[in-house]
């Protein structure tokens, strides 16, 4: 079936029907508005932040990823009070861009958490949000993962076999130069399309997976620093404070205790 043709409208109608528009919009409930169909949106999740940086909404499906049973739990929350300091500067640094407006939308390739706490890769994007004086107030955006028609695309696709061996294996000892073998890729090859699709190498992102991981560890048990070194695939605890320090800013004690 086709649409049926529509007769051509004159600019004064469009005009009108614009203003229309803006005055059903003024005669809404601010809090009731469409973001409430992201509660219903399978794997879509969606924010809302203000120019501060604090999180003024968030879908149903964003909160239980958090584990906050409800808004009073997240609203007013920050990146650095959600998300590991290297993942939140992320996050921040592309809220600025959208703030000075120096882009008008986001959209790339992240890590994230999925379901069961290991980093995985989703599609984020995030627009700025205006106010009647067109001045941009905050930043909205949502996040998915990328379906499987996406996922065959080339961009993932040259990555897409290295990133679950990794995430899989990462508490294994693994080399990447075998990653890359099970791949059959050379390691040059492997280390540029990493590059390209992630902005860091594939060494880089099997220390980062390991120490998300370790981030988990260390908010949710009481496990030891030798401990969470051999379950997340660190040579020993001193290796496993070196690459923590050096990602996050400081030591696992100093983390734990900074969140307990």
């Amino acid at each position: 079936m086709r649409p049926r043709e529509r007769p051509k409208r004159s600019a004064a109608e469009i005009v009108r029907w614009r203003r229309q528009r803006a005055a059903w919009m003024a005669a809404l409930e601010p809090t009731l508005l469409f973001q409430r169909l992201f509660d219903h949106i399978p794997g879509v999740y969606f924010f809302a932040k203000n120019k501060a940086g604090h999180l003024m909404f968030a879908s149903e499906g964003l909160m239980q990823r958090y584990q906050m049973p409800d808004d009073s739990e997240i609203i007013g929350r920050t990146d650095f009070d959600l998300n590991p300091d290297t993942m939140a500067q992320a996050y921040v640094d592309d809220d600025k861009r959208l703030l000075a407006g120096k882009a008008e939308v986001i959209e790339r390739v992240e890590l994230w958490w999925d379901s069961q706490g290991i980093p995985d890769w989703f599609l984020v994007t995030k627009l700025p949000l205006f106010d009647r004086r067109r001045k941009i107030q905050g930043v909205m955006g949502t996040l998915r993962r990328p379906d499987e028609a996406e996922r065959r695309l080339p961009v993932f696709q040259t990555v897409a076999q290295a990133v679950e061996i990794i995430r899989h294996d990462y508490a294994k000892p693994l080399l990447i130069e075998d990653v890359a073998k099970s791949c059959g890729q050379s390691l040059r090859q492997l280390q540029r399309r990493f590059q390209s699709a992630f902005g860091i190498t594939p060494q880089e992102f099997l220390i980062k997976t390991r120490v998300l991981a370790a981030v988990q560890l260390l908010e949710r048990t009481t496990m030891t620093a030798s401990e969470i070194a051999q379950q997340c695939g660190f040579v020993d605890a001193s290796s496993f404070t070196q690459h923590f320090r050096k990602r996050m800013g400081e030591s696992p004690a100093a983390y734990r205790r900074a969140r307990r």
